[in-house]
Order: C-alpha cells, then structure tokens, then sequence
C-alpha cells in the first residue's frame, strides 16, 4: 500500500490542502492520503483551535473522499512534532506500507528541519506543493543542498502556487468577515456553530 502522510496544524484545514492532497493522491498512485494534524509546532505558533475542534474538521472535510483518512499518531502523549520521530510510529502502524510525504514549500523552505536526510531515508517519495511567497531559487537552494543518493527521492507537484492559507483564513474570520467557499462547507458550518476563532454567537 502507498501511503500519503500529509501532517500540518490544520487550524482550520481548508479548501487549498485538499486540493494539494487530492492532487498528490493522483499524480504520486497513492492508495490513500493520511491527513496528520499535530500536537506540536517546533517553527510555527501552537494552534489555536484544540485537537478535538481540528479533528473534527477534517473528518467533516474528508467524509466524501475514500482516499483520505485521519491518523492520530501525532496527537499522542509521545509524540514530539518532529517528523524523524513520527516515521517509525507510522512504520509499526502501517508495516506493509511505503509513505510519500506531502509538503508546503513554505514549510520546507521557512522551517529549520531537525534530521531531514533520516526523514527522508524512511521515505519513497517526498513531493513539495509551491506556495505563493516562496521563491522558486530559495527552494532549489534547500533541494540542492540534500544529499545526492536522497535528492531523487524529493519532487515537485505541477500545481499553481495557492496563496490560501491557514493564516488568512483566522485573520478574515478574527475580522468578522466570512471565509465560506475557502473552506469546506462542513468546516465553515463546525467554525460557526463552535465559535471558532473569534466568530461570534451564530444568529438562527
């Protein structure tokens, strides 16, 4: 079985990682895209949505698609945020699998990866998803210094560079305004209904 291990805050997942995911699911022959959210963040904010309410949002996102699925592993007591860690657990849950992890060039490129050659040894393929804001020569900087024997492993995904993220999305609702069709209806209804970030009391 190939697996996609897609991890992230998702606070809230939204309609790009989906698309991103989706398209990784197709062009890499993934049987199935593992959507990770995460308990720690080593180069970002903790989130501000708790595990439960990120959870939530992402089973109501992906309930359509049968080639996606949750996995908790990096919600767990032991877990430590750093994906060289988080392999092995994946491995002992999923031993006839291989794994192509999926990433943002923003994150690859803005974050100070610990053991990145080891992540990317327990790994197939490792497929990076442009992102608006990320120069193309400050990501060819980061492939090149890989190692040669893992650098063939690292790919591109023939994606436009979405300017969606995560952040905007906390930033219109903590505004008052709507990020309906942004995100996926069941998310916007869950944002609503729990008054997330900053939405106030829902009217009728």
């Amino acid at each position: 079985m190939k697996l996609g291990i897609f991890g992230g805050t998702f606070d809230p997942i939204h309609n790009a990682h989906l698309f991103v995911a989706e398209s990784a699911r197709l062009s890499e022959g993934l049987d199935r895209v593992l959507f990770l959210p995460t308990r720690h963040q080593h180069y970002r904010a903790g989130a501000i949505a708790d595990a439960q309410h990120r959870c939530a949002m992402i089973l109501g996102s992906i309930a359509t698609n049968r080639g996606f699925a949750l996995d908790d592993s990096d919600l767990q007591p032991e877990a430590t945020g750093y994906t060289a860690d988080l392999l092995p657990r994946l491995r002992d849950r999923y031993p006839d699998a291989s794994f192509t992890f999926i990433i943002g060039a923003d994150s690859l490129v803005n974050a100070n990866w610990v053991r990145l050659d080891e992540v990317l040894a327990g790994l197939e393929r490792f497929v990076i998803a442009p992102r608006a804001g990320v120069p193309d020569d400050a990501l060819a900087r980061v492939i090149a210094a890989l190692p040669t024997n893992l650098r063939q492993r690292v790919g591109t995904l023939n994606l436009p560079a979405l300017p969606e993220s995560a952040t905007l999305i906390r930033t219109l609702l903590a505004q008052g305004r709507s990020v309906r069709y942004l995100v996926p209806e069941a998310v916007w209804q869950y944002i609503r209904s729990h008054r997330l970030y900053g939405q106030p009391e829902r009217e009728g």
